[in-house]
This record gives structure tokens, C-alpha cells and sequence, in this order.
């Protein structure tokens, strides 16, 4: 009995442990399961779907890639923004420098002193015109981060979508882009902009971001800040100023360059409008009464720019077009190149531009404006450019500080006669077609035209009609009839009646294209009717003797550029290389030049001695509005154009009758005006080759 009940326990002690041991081995294998549980790959493509459910995430998968997103941007912002610091410089602009411009000869021509800044406490510019700036650019200034999340968030849209980082900007984050960083246009830049202005807002009291702004912003006219935009634009101090000239000024924040209304018509539109705008917006956010909004009707028109007195007399309209040129060819923005430190060298030769002055002020002195109508308005362009199209001397007008309008570079002023020979070059260059659909003819310079004045004009299917209804007839400006002649002869003896045919048989497109491809610009080209050959197209005198330093160049033209080279403190600047093309065959250029070398020594013949190797052609109008001169020798073409035009009313030329008091005997004067700057360069240059063989 004893035995068995021991047997008994032992084994119930046995089995208790057996199934102790069991429990504890399930709880190792479900930790085990859990474990593995936990550390399991994503169930993706999701299991026990099929087709494309398989590859939708589930709730807990899609809130997860969010939070691990958003958790990595805010980790990334938050290194960011602690590692930037604000820079203890500012932007070049603080220590900005004159530009300077040389003369082709390295010698200095004229400085300008464009880029002015006067800084001006806050408290002292007028709370009205703070607010039309606030009005216009970040109403919400004072109470906002430093930065504008929804103008953020269209910024950096327009980043990702076309590249266009501007926009949503606080007035904050301007004033940093201006004097912190530079106008890259970049998803980084704005980055970085962004981190700035909200550090700059915890650092620095509104009204200090606010001062430093007003004195730093780019106004134009080469100014930055509201004290000397005021100056610049209404000639006063910016405490002067009222609630409407601030709205004003505030509009040019946008870009002087698209709201200065001295620039253009289109300018002076959009500053009206942007004007209104803000002073409605001032009412609007209660910075305005009504009432004073109902004062403020009329545009405050601004002052005309001025220039520092350095670039006075024929300087102004050197360094114009050399600053033009400059900021095109090097793709410089004008607010760069306000800013300063920039060595401008030109091609403009000084000694031709003191000989081209003086013929045209011997010129202007035989007029009396005072004492005869006729002579009022008279105005004088003249320009010289060489073959490889360096512009060597310009005559823009009286005195820049008193015109600034270029004489030269009048673009309303039609090309008369003077521009037969690119209708000649087209025909021996291309031929005609005499019959609609048929061959092109070769022409020579012995091709027979009939000069007879009043000749019908034909077309290939006879005669041709005006839209009065009546036969075209070819007239010679001279009113004589000169037979039936070469072409060539025609040139030389400037009879107008065949080359008037001679374009409508070239056909009008060729001659527009060879004038084109001649250096005349397509704006200035005018419509395709049969007067086109006449000259009813309106280059400027520059553009004229640009076209005319083809025939010198072989056929090859090369677009006229006034800068040779331009560095900024001290390094080089690349500018575009101007652009050369072939116009004419080598042998075409010869044979317009030998008719007009026989025209020029017709002409030299009343106006004076031509140089050796002139080759030139004097043009005229229909309606007497212009008289021409344009010729050349193998290093140059000088244009000279006489025209009226009041300035004060439009830009159409007037009629040159009574002009010097007999209109006949002053059509010879830019022939006159050509021949004595040519003789006075023909003779500098003797002079010049004479000292350098004494020094020998």
C-alpha cells in the first residue's frame, strides 16, 4: 500500500512538471511570434488583395509616410534655420562706385555718379508715405512673422512649376533678398531668404527692418532709398512728400524699369493704375481717410530725369548709347549696373567726334531760328561706324543736358533716295523676274532701264493702278528726264524713275531682305508698296551708316557696337559678340561702289574736295521732310541727315521749305557737313603720321 502510493505521487509530480514545462515553451514561441511580429517588413504589396488593391496602401501605412515626411522637413528646417546666420555685411550697393568711360583710346571720357543713397531716420519720413509702401507691398507688416506662408507657398509653387521664384514676398524678406543676398533666381536663394527673415524678425524690432528697408530699395534713376528717390523724382526732401506722391514712389518698388513713367507711354499707363491702386488700398486698410482719397485725383507726374554734369554736351549721347550697348551685350540689369564700378570702354574716337561736332555747328550757325520759322527745329544727325561695325563718332544734338533726344538715332525720319543703292544691290544680286512664274534675269550695271521722268510703272502683268485708280507713273525728284540708261549710269546721275521699276521687277521682299541683311533694322523698314525702293523706310543716321559700311566691308556686315570692352572693378565683363553677316557677293559690293564713287565726285564737285576712295549718294524726300548725305571710303561710312521736328508735339518731321532762308542751296549742306568732317579727319590723320615719323 505504502509503495504504491509513493509510485503515485512521483508520477503526478512528473506529469505536473511535464505540463509546466509545456506551458512555458508556448509562452517562449508566442513572445518569439510578437518579437518576429514587430520587426516584420511592410505588409506592401498588400497581401490577401489582388489585382491593383494589392498596391493601395492601407490608413496606417499612408498616416505613417506622412508623419515620417513631415517629421523629416521639420528636423531639416529646424538644422537649417539654427546653422544660418545673419550676414555681418550687406550688398556691394553700400559701397557703391561711379562708372567711367573711356574713349577709344584708353583716355577718360566722362564719369557718371548715377547710384545715390541718403539714409533717412524712420521718424522723419511721414507716416502717410510709410504706409503707401506698407499698402503696397505687406499691408500686414506688423503683425506677420517675417514671412507670409501663403506667399511662400506661391513662390515656391511657382518654383517647382516654371522657375519663377518672385511673388509672395514680405517686405521683410525683400530687404533681406536686397541687401543679404543676391537676385539669383533659385529655389536655395529663396530658401535661404525665408530662414533670414524669420531670424531677422526675432532679432530686429519692426520699425529698424522697416527704416533699413525704405533706405536700401532700388528706386530708379539711379537711387536707392526714399530720400533720394524723392529728390530724384519730385525734387524735394522725403519729408515733403504727400500720401499721393508716396503712392506713387511705393509703385516703383515693383520695378522702376516698368513704372517710371519717363521711359515709356505704356510705363506712365501702369504707374497711373498702380497709383489709384495703392491710395485705394490705404482707404481700404484705414490708413486713409475717404475724404483726403477724394483730394487725389490727378497723377503727381514726376520730374524728367536728369544726369550729372559730366556727361553734358555730346558726351551724354556717347555715354548713353555705350551704356545701352553695355547692359544689352553683357546682360546687365539696370539695377546692376546703377550700382556702380564699372569701366566702360567705347569705340568713339575723340578726334572724330570734335571734327563731326564742328561741321554740324558750322552748319547750325547759318541758321536763325529766332528770325526765321523755318529754321525752328532743325535738327542735325550724324553718326560714323567702320566696316567692322565699331560706331566711331556720333553728333546726337545741341547739348544732352538740355536734349536728351539723339538726333542720331531718330528712328520717325524716312530714308528718301539714299536708299536706292540697297535696291540696286538686291537686283545684281538676285536678278528679276520680269514675267509672273518665269526665270530670274541676271542684271549688270549696263542693264537699260528708261530714267525718262514720268515713265508708267509695270508689273509683270502690265500696268500698275493705285488704289485712286490711276497708272503709277516712275518720277525723278530732279523733274528731268535722263533717257533711257544703264543702271549704273542711273546711280551715278541719281535718277529715281528706274530703280523705282527696278524694285518691283527685283521684287520687294529681296530688296527688304538685302536691306535687312545690309544693317537698316526690320522696324524701321516700311510697307511693301512701289515707294518702298524710294525710300519710305525710317532708319536712324547711326543705322544708315551702318547699312552704307557694307559696301566698304566686301558685303559683309557687322552690327554696329560702341563698346570694346567692359570690366567691373577691374575684372572682365563678357559681352555678346556682334553679329556679322553676309549681305551682298564681294563682287556686287564692288559694283555699287563704283557708281557711287562717280556720284560723289559729282557731288564734291559743289560741296567741296572729296577724299580719295569716296564713294557716296545724296538722298531726298517725296515731301521735302528730309535731305541725306551718306558715303564712305574704305575705313568708314558717315551718314548725315538734316530734318525738322518739334519735340514738344510729335516726332513726325516737318517740311524743310525756307529752310536757311533758301531750301535749294541748303539740299547740299550734309553733303557739305560730310565733306568737311572728312577733310578734317583726313588731315588729323596726316598730322598724326607726320609726328610719328619725326619721333622715328
Amino acid at each position: 500500500m505504502t509503495e504504491h502510493t509513493d509510485d503515485t505521487r512521483v508520477a503526478d509530480a512528473l506529469r505536473t512538471a511535464a505540463r509546466s514545462l509545456t506551458r512555458a515553451r508556448g509562452r517562449r514561441r508566442k513572445a518569439k511570434s510578437r518579437t518576429r511580429r514587430g520587426f516584420r517588413r511592410p505588409d506592401y504589396p498588400r497581401s490577401g488583395r489582388s489585382g491593383w488593391r494589392r498596391w493601395v496602401p492601407s490608413w496606417r501605412q499612408t498616416l505613417s509616410s506622412i508623419l515620417l515626411a513631415v517629421g523629416t522637413l521639420v528636423g531639416v528646417v529646424a538644422i537649417a534655420y539654427a546653422r544660418t546666420e545673419i550676414p555681418d555685411d550687406l550688398n556691394g550697393f553700400a559701397t557703391q562706385q561711379d562708372n567711367v568711360y573711356y574713349w577709344a583710346d584708353g583716355s577718360p571720357m566722362a564719369r557718371t555718379g548715377w547710384v545715390r543713397r541718403q539714409e533717412m531716420p524712420l521718424e522723419k519720413i511721414p507716416e502717410h508715405v510709410r504706409w503707401a509702401v506698407l499698402a503696397a507691398e505687406n499691408a500686414g507688416f506688423y503683425t506677420d512673422p517675417g514671412v507670409s506662408p501663403s506667399g511662400v507657398t506661391r513662390a515656391l509653387w511657382r518654383t517647382v512649376g516654371d522657375g519663377d521664384t518672385q511673388g509672395g514676398s514680405t517686405i521683410t524678406q525683400q530687404y533681406v533678398k536686397n541687401v543679404y543676398l543676391s537676385q539669383d533666381q533659385s529655389f536655395s536663394r529663396k530658401f535661404t531668404e525665408v530662414l533670414l527673415a524669420v531670424k531677422l524678425d526675432r532679432s530686429h524690432t519692426k520699425d529698424q527692418i522697416l527704416e533699413d528697408y525704405l533706405n536700401t530699395s532700388w528706386f530708379g534713376r539711379g537711387t536707392y532709398g526714399l530720400q533720394r528717390a524723392a529728390q530724384a523724382y519730385y525734387g524735394k526732401d522725403v519729408t515733403q512728400l504727400n500720401a499721393s506722391e508716396g503712392a506713387f514712389l511705393a509703385a516703383l518698388l515693383k520695378g522702376a524699369s516698368l513704372y517710371d513713367p519717363a521711359l515709356s507711354r505704356a510705363n506712365h499707363d501702369r504707374a497711373v493704375e498702380r497709383w489709384s491702386w495703392t491710395l485705394d488700398r490705404m482707404v481700404e486698410i484705414g490708413r486713409l481717410s475717404a475724404a483726403e482719397r477724394a483730394r487725389y485725383t490727378t497723377f503727381p507726374e514726376p520730374k524728367a530725369p536728369t544726369t550729372p554734369s559730366t556727361v553734358g554736351g555730346q558726351n551724354g549721347y556717347l555715354v548713353e548709347l555705350a551704356e545701352t550697348y553695355a547692359k544689352r551685350a553683357g546682360r546687365i540689369t539696370d539695377a546692376k549696373f546703377d550700382l556702380g564700378g564699372y569701366q566702360v570702354y567705347t569705340t568713339f574716337e575723340k578726334p572724330r567726334t570734335t571734327a563731326l561736332t564742328k561741321a554740324v555747328d558750322d552748319a547750325r550757325a547759318g541758321l536763325d531760328p529766332e528770325g526765321r520759322p523755318a529754321d525752328r527745329y532743325a535738327r542735325f544727325g550724324a553718326a560714323s561706324v567702320a566696316p567692322d561695325g565699331r560706331i566711331l563718332a556720333v553728333h546726337g544734338g545741341p547739348d544732352y543736358q538740355k536734349q536728351a533726344f539723339n538726333e542720331s538715332n531718330a528712328a520717325t525720319v524716312p530714308a528718301g533716295t539714299v536708299f536706292t543703292p540697297f535696291v540696286y544691290a538686291a537686283a545684281l544680286e538676285h536678278g528679276v523676274q520680269r514675267e509672273r512664274g518665269g526665270p530670274r534675269t541676271p542684271v549688270t550695271p549696263s542693264t537699260v532701264y528708261d530714267a525718262n521722268d514720268g515713265v508708267p510703272l509695270r508689273t509683270p502683268e502690265g500696268p500698275y493702278w493705285d488704289r485712286a485708280g490711276k497708272m503709277a507713273r516712275a518720277t525723278n525728284l530732279d523733274g528731268r528726264s535722263h533717257g533711257r540708261i544703264g543702271l549704273g549710269q542711273a546711280m551715278t546721275e541719281s535718277a529715281d524713275a528706274p530703280f523705282l521699276q527696278l524694285g518691283m521687277d527685283v521684287g520687294l521682299e529681296y530688296v527688304r531682305r538685302t536691306a535687312q541683311s545690309a544693317g537698316l533694322l526690320a522696324s524701321s523698314l516700311g510697307p511693301p508698296v512701289p515707294e518702298f525702293s524710294l525710300g519710305n523706310s525710317t532708319p536712324s543716321a547711326i543705322r544708315m551708316a551702318s547699312a552704307y559700311s557694307m559696301f566698304p566691308g566686301r558685303g559683309t556686315h557687322t552690327e554696329p557696337y560702341s563698346v570694346l570692352r567692359l570690366t567691373h572693378k577691374g575684372e572682365p565683363v563678357p559681352l555678346t559678340a556682334p553679329r556679322k553677316k553676309r549681305a551682298v557677293s564681294p563682287t556686287v559690293a564692288g559694283q555699287v561702289t563704283d557708281a557711287l564713287t562717280r556720284a560723289a565726285d559729282g557731288a564734291a564737285g559743289t560741296t567741296g574736295t572729296a577724299p580719295d576712295g569716296h564713294a557716296g549718294k545724296a538722298g531726298a524726300t517725296r515731301d521735302d521732310t528730309a535731305r541725306w548725305y551718306a558715303g564712305y571710303t574704305a575705313t568708314e561710312a558717315t551718314a548725315v541727315v538734316v530734318y525738322r521736328m518739334d519735340l514738344t508735339k510729335s516726332l513726325a518731321p516737318l517740311p524743310l521749305k525756307g529752310l536757311g532762308g533758301d531750301s535749294a542751296a541748303w539740299s547740299d549742306r550734309p553733303a557739305g557737313i560730310w565733306n568737311q568732317y572728312t577733310d578734317a579727319v583726313r588731315d588729323a590723320a596726316g598730322r598724326a603720321a607726320n609726328d610719328r615719323e619725326k619721333t622715328r
